[in-house]
């Protein structure tokens, strides 16, 4: 049979209707053409899409069940390794991971990995009904803080093995960044709730509003009788970059701004958080968090919304997937700027905000691309003389988050680097005995698919040493 050259396109929502709804945008495939897109698989014997997934997903082994009609089998196959298979289907950046190293890809499209992998996950939750026994206890009890990607996969991972495990998490809802950070036009909340609410059939207990470093410490988490903790606590603390009028009114982290509106429902007409809606906006940063910043101010009804970002799109480092439902959804694109004041109004006979002053605009100037940083991307260097004013009533702040710390300055012995994060070994081990760390709350601010596969390799090490006593 012929090879398909190019990856089945996956339906989505037309641009000018997705721009003004919270409705996911990709629709899925239909049935038939997971199949058909199944079939392009060559079926390697040295499975190297395997490698490139960072929790080595038995993929040519799930697509040879969808191949065969067998999709509650595929589901199976994939849930051996995963424990968020339709999250991963949706927002993984497979482009730079399994599908990458994808042998069709050398001459053709690679295999749309990621697209099946969403829509095996979602045919098992429309068509099964039975939950999964959860395995028997083996005695051992262990401490999950935060419930995001890397605490979801290591509380799943252990659970799977017999262990009795407790997730805590600060907010009044499970998920992490995935529930307050990711948009639900990307990633919709009740795939997320289904997610969690497999895990809790597996026996694993979330406890909500319970904050480690304040409710709890990770001392008295042992003191409860809990054997090793891991700490998934993710990178919430948003960075900005200290220039003039950071703190004039309309002026957000893109951490808050997607908060308020994914878990807090600001998007409502009688929402229960304030969020500033409609006018111009300006994003600032170029990452899949200013993408989703960006794209949620135009849903929320804003006018005109712009990306300010200091590079040029070919260092852009959102996914590209990302990037076009931007441009096609009508995202200005302001590359090779960077800010370097926010503007404001100090009118005291104004009965708004007399003292601090709203957002009018933000003062930019033009870059280009010097030598190649640290890291081998062309640095960003400033045109003198070219700085222009942005008429902007609101202004998100996209360009990074750190770990909080509390948990560091709570907790005796536990080392951290110079950003904040955790320090671990390659078991995920902490300069604290027993105590356990990955993710955001190690790496900074990364991909969902790192973060589990860190919570796959502690859940490994805590089995490995517990059975050990």
């Amino acid at each position: 049979m012929a090879i398909i050259p190019k990856k089945h396109e996956m339906p989505t929502q037309a641009p000018e209707a997705r721009a003004h709804n919270f409705s996911e945008v990709a629709m899925g495939y239909p049935m038939e053409i997971a199949v058909e897109e199944a079939k392009r698989c060559l079926n390697c014997k040295n499975r190297p899409c395997v490698a490139g997934c960072p929790v080595n997903i038995d993929i040519p082994g799930f697509i040879g069940c969808v191949k065969e009609g067998d999709f509650e089998g595929a589901y199976q196959v994939i849930t051996k390794s995963s424990s968020l298979p339709a999250v991963c289907g949706r927002v993984c950046p497979q482009e730079t991971q399994c599908e990458m190293k994808c042998t069709l890809g050398i001459k053709f499209e690679p295999v749309g990995i990621g697209r099946l992998e969403r829509f095996v996950a979602d045919w098992h939750n429309e068509n099964a009904s039975e939950k999964p026994a959860a395995p028997k206890a083996n005695g051992h009890r262990v401490a999950i803080v935060g419930s995001g990607p890397s605490g979801l996969t290591c509380a799943g991972d252990l659970a799977k093995k017999g262990y009795k495990v407790t997730v805590y998490e600060a907010l009044h809802t499970a998920g992490g960044v995935l529930v307050y950070g990711i948009p639900e036009f990307r990633l919709p909340k009740a795939i997320v709730a289904k997610e969690v609410d497999t895990l809790k059939a597996l026996g694993v207990d979330v406890e909500p509003n319970v904050i480690i470093g304040k409710t709890l410490t990770v001392d008295e988490l042992f003191d409860m009788g809990f054997e090793a903790v891991f700490i998934g606590s993710g990178a919430g603390l948003p960075n900005f970059m200290n220039i003039p009028g950071e703190a004039c009114k309309g002026v957000y982290s893109a951490n808050e701004f997607l908060t308020r509106s994914n878990l807090m429902k600001a998007y409502r007409d009688d929402p229960r958080t304030p969020i500033m809606k409609g006018g111009k906006v300006a994003v600032v940063g170029g990452g899949n968090v200013a993408m989703d910043a960006a794209r949620t101010a135009l849903r929320l009804g804003a006018e005109h919304v712009y990306i300010v970002y200091r590079r040029s799109m070919e260092e852009l480092p959102a996914r590209r997937e990302e990037v076009e439902h931007a441009i096609e959804e009508g995202i200005d694109f302001r590359l090779l700027n960077n800010p370097v004041e926010i503007l404001g109004y100090n009118n005291p006979d104004d009965p708004r905000d007399p003292k601090n002053g709203f957002v009018t605009g933000m003062r930019c100037i033009r870059m280009e691309l010097g030598e190649p940083d640290a890291r081998g991307r062309r640095r960003p260097v400033p045109i003198p003389g070219s700085e222009f004013e942005l008429a902007v009533d609101t202004v998100i702040m996209a360009i990074g988050t750190s770990p909080n710390p509390l948990i560091k300055n709570t907790t005796e012995g536990l080392e951290v680097n110079s950003h904040g994060g955790i320090i671990v070994n390659e078991d995920g081990l902490t300069s604290r005995k027993d105590v356990y760390a990955g993710g955001d709350a190690v790496t900074g601010a990364a991909t969902v698919i790192s973060a589990m596969g860190a919570g796959k390799i502690a859940a490994q090490a805590i089995d490995k040493a517990l059975k050990r006593r």
